[in-house]
């Protein structure tokens, strides 16, 4: 009897266990982690107005949606992937991650950019993710289903048919960018994060925009800020510790009149 698993079904739910181990971990430091933490535990149980039940739903509901579309690609896309697999180089790999990073930055800035703008996407669709003003760990997938169709599953199936990668190298690149994801939107910020030190793209820069402040500022996502800084949609901020223990982000002075 052969008890291996496929590349494609390995692609399919890879990413999903990733996200609740990834963001569980998160639960607990954050218990543990409150001089790291960008908000506290008060901030996050009183200013966020979606219960952790219905987070916990929505999320579900996404990575249900996100399965059938991944299945249905692999199928339609389907070939002999254990030879493709055998004759693909280090070099072709790491080109077709950065291809697959580009192209998913580029669509969510431009459609997470334009449901910011069109009153009613905001109010009908968005806001839902920014019931989370102040964001957590497992809030990460937290979206209007539609939203979560048009931002990130079909994101995922254009990074994946543009790069051209392979099921077995989509089992990483969504793996990764599913780690990047909630660690952007884990509400924490710890030494020696190696996304902190690689990506300016991080937890306290998409921090900034759940805030007021920030809100039609630094759209980009998951990776790079080069659309925000292109279009002229970057906000600087620093980082300053608070009195009690924790961080905050604050914009630049030349920032907070706009």
């Amino acid at each position: 009897m052969d008890l291996r698993i496929s590349d494609e079904l390995l692609g399919t739910f890879a990413p999903i266990v990733v996200y609740w181990i990834y963001s569980g971990i998160y639960v607990v430091l954050g218990l543990f982690s409150e001089s790291y933490r960008l908000h506290t535990k008060q901030e996050e149980d009183e200013k966020n107005l979606a219960s952790k039940g219905a987070v916990v739903k929505g999320v579900l509901l996404q990575q249900v949606v996100q399965a059938v579309v991944a299945t249905l690609l692999f199928a339609v896309t389907g070939n002999d992937s254990q030879e493709t697999n055998q004759n693909i180089s280090l070099l072709v790999s790491a080109r077709q991650f950065v291809i697959a990073m580009l192209v998913i930055d580029t669509w969510q800035y431009f459609m997470h950019r334009y449901m910011h703008h069109n009153k009613f996407l905001y109010k009908h669709i968005h806001s839902q993710h920014h019931r989370l003003i102040v964001p957590y760990s497992f809030g990460a997938l937290y979206n209007h289903p539609l939203e979560g169709l048009i931002l990130d599953t079909i994101g995922g199936a254009l990074s994946f048919l543009i790069s051209g990668m392979s099921p077995r190298i989509s089992i990483f690149f969504f793996s990764f960018a599913t780690i990047k994801t909630v660690d952007d939107h884990c509400g924490l910020w710890l030494p020696g994060n190696l996304f902190h030190i690689f990506f300016n793209n991080n937890s306290a820069y998409h921090d900034v925009h759940h805030q007021l402040f920030g809100n039609k500022y630094n759209y980009s996502q998951p990776f790079f800020v080069m659309w925000d800084k292109i279009l002229g949609t970057y906000m600087p901020y620093t980082l300053e510790k608070k009195v009690g223990g924790g961080f905050e982000t604050r914009p630049c002075k030349d920032h907070k009149d706009d």
